[in-house]
């Protein structure tokens, strides 16, 4: 039990609410130290007349999964007269629990902690865990920083669909003036041709109408004949 309250105390005091300890102890510490953070989860939830005194009886229950300090003990530790120092390791993990972690898992019924394998020590060949609280600071952090690169990806896929709808835009109207710079070339091209077959068809008249004129007269054949 005394080893139980040690790890507990170590594991809520830590800053990055994890510890590494061995896989038997992991899972010994992980039933122990959730009933203690549930009865935080319960005394941040009352409501009511008499919330005050049920949640200082549940913050009492919780003080049973962690070190009190030396009150038992003697005050000098019988040596040059030295003061014992005080023990509050345990004080400090009870006030965390209620202020912090009670707040933090209030919508959470269970699962505050999660175990890591390690693989096994060197020397001793025992199998290493890794023991922490859900959602602690670095993985909310981790959590902030994959939204801001998702925000990032997505602001500049945006900005990719709008530079191409642009070119394609440019492209579309770049077509639009080739099309209609064919369509006048071709307007332009048609009367060109028309008179062009205009001018031909009378040059072949005119040419036409200059050979009648021009051309030598039959001889009758009666003024021959009376000759």
């Amino acid at each position: 039990m005394s080893m139980l309250r040690n790890l507990a105390v170590s594991l809520i005091n830590s800053r990055e609410e994890r510890i590494v300890t061995t896989l038997p102890k992991a899972k010994e510490l992980r039933p122990f130290v959730e009933r203690a953070i549930t009865l935080s989860r319960k005394a941040n939830g009352l409501e009511g007349e008499d919330s005050g005194a049920r949640a200082l009886h549940l913050r009492r229950q919780a003080a049973g999964f962690f070190h009190a300090g030396n009150m038992q003990q003697s005050a000098l530790t019988g040596k040059r007269g030295q003061l014992r120092l005080p023990r509050t390791a345990g004080v400090a993990a009870l006030k965390r629990l209620f202020d912090e972690l009670g707040e933090r898992y209030k919508d959470r019924p269970g699962g505050y902690t999660r175990i890591f394998k390690l693989g096994r020590r060197a020397g001793d060949n025992a199998e290493l865990a890794i023991i922490e609280l859900v959602d602690n600071q670095s993985e909310r952090e981790a959590l902030e920083a994959a939204k801001k690169r998702k925000s990032a990806g997505s602001k500049k896929k945006k900005g990719a669909e709008a530079k191409g709808t642009s070119a394609a835009g440019r492209g579309s109207a770049a077509q639009k003036e080739a099309a209609d710079t064919t369509t006048k070339a071709a307007s332009k091209a048609v009367p060109d041709k028309t008179a062009e077959e205009t001018s031909s068809q009378a040059k072949v008249e005119t040419s036409g109408e200059t050979s009648g004129e021009t051309g030598t007269p039959e001889p009758e054949s009666g003024a021959g004949e009376e000759s």
